[in-house]
């Protein structure tokens, strides 16, 4: 089977996984494993070969970019502590756990080997977990201490494994001041890098107004931030996150509102095509493992893998609730105070990207020729460690935020509603002075002017109302524009179908009611 034959496959298999996912009401992320391992079983499937390093040079680096373009400043700097302990404390502490239980129980490991391990494991993947979030009452400020540990533990936890792969191939001490003071070096080296590239992007995108191009230009940077990084030796993976910061944080001065558009469309299609197709990827490649290794071998493998997890899971439970018991006393910082908060941040350690594009990235061989030492059972731990959080902390999720009742966010709903009052009040105050500056236009002006008026009384009603009356409340006014939008669209198609209009002016007109009804949907 053709390469190009493969790839049509994976994305239809990605597609009717997905929709099966959403209609039981599954994490996707867990159904396209589970369907990777289904479909890897089938004699006729090809065994994927990926070579080493392919998923970490060309999925990572848009994955965590856009990550950080949407990465809320605020709300980051202000959880800074909180994500700083969990991306990079508790990485050091997940990859020391790991390392010490793959001594114990794999002979053939050595300590950079295990440390490697360690660092493979030790990053939660928040997709999982943010797909199960969204669709539930979950405070946001979860969601997003999730993402902001997930933007900054991929760094850490590929840092250390940069070091430990440097030690086990030239076979050096892991553990010099040399190697320390290197890891500084990388990360700081990286977000320069970073923020280098984000203003160089920056400033040429100022100066384009042309949507293709714009768009083009802004799936490229996050490998135009990664590689030259990765060529200097410092961190790809923060190059391309400090990018992203930088970008998202001005990209209200340097775009258009249709390349906003068109450009958040085209990012959210392709992660979720890279998501759907790596998690695949994984089941494939977990199901080819198992069909050529001794199943004694694979067995006792995965018991060690299922150590693995167990030990992450226990390692992340301790280390949150040891650090918010540790914010209680020694400061009065916000932090997930509710038991709840604590249980469910704890449980959504889910692995998977950056654990299988680390795994498949270790050379097979070392400069000597000889073969990397445990390479098969370090990609048989870390895909056992996958598989068995994303389907068990993955299912379960779901059931253990219903059972928590976590509630959403209401001091979000009344600072948005605070700012559309804002808004609208400017709005209001501009009108006025352009009834000065354009007194042949009353009628337009009048018009607005009421429509804004509408506005504020209807988001005056919001803001007072309680929060299931607003809801439907919101609920019925989609509804009521959304049937009047509907209509003028079925108009349009009768109007093309008897040859009224040709399908240009139909297009046209359509992507204006299109805008409207995103508009009014958001």
């Amino acid at each position: 089977m053709q390469a190009a034959e493969v790839l049509l496959l994976l994305l239809i298999v990605v597609s009717v996984l997905v929709t099966v996912a959403r209609l039981l009401r599954i994490p996707y992320p867990v159904l396209l494993l589970v369907g990777g391992l289904a479909l890897g079983s089938i004699p006729a499937v090809p065994r994927i070969d990926l070579a080493p390093g392919v998923v970490l040079v060309l999925v990572l680096p848009p994955i965590l970019y856009v990550a950080a373009f949407f990465t809320p400043i605020r709300s980051f700097k202000a959880d800074i502590g909180n994500i700083a302990s969990l991306a990079v404390g508790l990485v050091v502490a997940s990859t020391a756990a790991v390392a010490g239980v793959a001594l114990a129980l794999v002979p053939s490991m050595t300590l950079p080997v295990a440390v490697a391990l360690g660092a493979i494991v030790s990053p939660p993947d928040a997709v999982a977990a943010t797909a199960v979030m969204e669709r539930l009452a979950v405070p946001k400020r979860l969601i997003r201490l999730l993402e902001g540990e997930s933007l900054l533990n991929d760094a850490t936890a590929l840092t250390i494994y940069r070091v430990a792969l440097v030690a086990a191939l030239a076979a050096t001490p892991l553990f010099t001041f040399a190697l320390l003071g290197n890891f500084v070096v990388v990360a700081i080296g990286g977000i320069l890098v970073g923020l280098v590239v984000g203003w160089i992007v920056t400033q040429i995108r100022s100066r384009i107004e042309d949507m293709p191009v714009e768009i083009t230009i802004s799936l490229l940077t996050p490998y135009a931030a990664y590689l030259p990084a990765e060529a200097l030796g410092v961190s790809g993976v923060l190059a391309a996150v400090g990018a992203g910061l930088y970008l998202g944080r001005r990209s209200s001065r340097i775009m258009g509102s249709d390349v906003r558009l068109a450009g958040r469309a085209v990012w959210e299609v392709l992660i979720f095509l890279l998501n759907g197709v790596v998690f695949i990827v994984i089941g494939l490649q977990i199901s080819a493992l198992a069909r050529e290794m001794d199943r004694p071998t694979l067995l006792g493998l995965a018991g060690v893998g299922l150590v693995v997890s167990i030990t992450l899971v226990a390692v992340r439970a301790l280390w949150i609730s040891g650090m918010v018991g540790w914010k209680r006393l020694v400061s009065r910082e916000p932090q997930p105070s509710r038991a709840g908060h604590v249980v469910v941040l704890a449980w959504a350690g889910m692995r998977g990207v950056v654990s299988l594009a680390a795994a498949l990235a270790i050379p097979p061989a070392l400069p000597s020729g000889a073969a990397f030492p445990a390479r098969d059972a370090l990609i048989v731990i870390t895909f056992t460690v996958i598989l068995v959080t994303l389907v068990g902390q993955g299912m379960t999720l779901p059931l253990l935020i219903k059972l928590l009742h976590l509630g959403g966010d209401e001091g979000e709903r009344h600072e948005e509603s605070h700012a559309r009052q804002d808004l609208i009040e400017e709005a209001l105050r501009r009108i006025d002075e352009l009834q000065e500056k354009w007194p042949d236009h009353r009628p337009l002006i009048d018009q607005l002017r009421e429509a804004y008026r509408h506005r504020a009384e209807h988001e005056e009603q919001l803001h007072e109302a309680p929060g299931n009356e607003a809801e439907q409340e919101l609920v019925e006014h989609r509804q009521i524009r959304s049937a009047v939008i509907d209509a003028q669209r079925a108009k349009l198609v009768e109007m093309r179908d008897r040859g009224a209009i040709d399908d240009d002016v139909l297009r046209n007109i359509e992507r204006d009611l299109d805008l409207e009804e995103v508009r009014m949907e958001a």
